[in-house]
């Protein structure tokens, strides 16, 4: 399984996931162009992916999605309630599947697991995704207003973890945005600060967790280096040596081959950047 987060944060988000012979986008938060130049960026046709998982209506999670399906005949992936959602982004000729939470099913080399998640969107959804031949797991959480025992589970064993690590409080409290916005961001179906990813990064820590990226970072009210500080000090007390990185909005992540950091795997052999 190789990973790359194509950008995340308010202005978009997009990840790549191949696993064998399948690719697929969680997400498709950019224009149809944008992604089609995220993914030529990674290596990646434009024409070759196999679906396009959707977890949540927002648009930073959607804009493109209608569009990209429609030029390059790319099966839409999304639940009832987030199709309902996203009617103005559709004209009816997109190929479309819906999905359940709670109801694994495959997309090629690729098992999906959705759970549902806590956040103000009509039906949000998280991902845990398998490559079904080598058995690397991915989770992803992002617009997570607070962990649940059922995501909790839902994410435990994962071998990359994909986590919103969205605002610093302090930052938040400071930040020009009406009240109603910041109590909305730090509310219980908003999204989770740096110090709430590191616990919850905390809580699904195991042995076979090489790679955490930190997605969802706010422009205005947190900072790529303190979200990793606060996480980072917080999985290194615990014993953590693996890959930490922080997603940033305008430019992809390195691809993470999940088998080789895997592989490669140990007490403190891989470093944070």
């Amino acid at each position: 399984m190789k990973v790359s987060v194509l950008g995340s944060g308010s202005g978009g988000n997009a990840i790549l996931v191949v696993a064998g012979a399948t690719r697929i986008l969680v997400d498709a938060g950019f224009s149809a162009r944008d992604l089609a130049r995220r993914l030529e960026a990674q290596g990646e046709d434009p024409d070759g992916l196999d679906g396009i998982l959707i977890t949540h209506d927002h648009g930073d999670h959607t804009r493109g999605m209608g569009v990209y399906a429609r030029r390059h005949g790319t099966p839409l992936y999304l639940t009832a309630g987030t199709r309902r959602a996203c009617a103005r982004l559709l004209r009816g000729g997109e190929p479309v599947k819906e999905y359940r939470a709670g109801h694994p099913f495959l997309i090629g080399d690729l098992r999906v697991e959705p759970f549902v998640t806590v956040h103000d969107a009509a039906d949000p959804v998280g991902v845990a995704l398998v490559d079904v031949a080598t058995g690397c797991r991915l989770g992803v959480a992002t617009d997570l207003g607070r962990p649940t025992a059922g995501i909790r589970h839902a994410l435990s064993g994962c071998h990359l973890l994909v986590l919103e690590a969205n605002h610093d409080e302090a930052l938040l409290h400071a930040a020009p945005y009406p009240w109603s916005v910041k109590a909305r961001i730090a509310s219980s179906h908003g999204h989770l600060s740096n110090e709430a990813a590191a616990r919850f990064a905390l809580e699904l820590l195991h042995d076979e967790l090489v790679a955490v990226v930190l997605a969802h970072l706010s422009r205005e009210s947190n900072d790529p280096r303190l979200a990793a500080d606060v996480v980072g000090r917080t999985l290194r007390k615990a014993g953590y040596g693996g890959h930490l990185e922080v997603a940033l909005q305008d430019e992809p992540t390195a691809v993470l081959d999940l088998v080789e950091l895997r592989r490669g795997s140990g007490p403190r052999q891989l470093t944070f950047l």
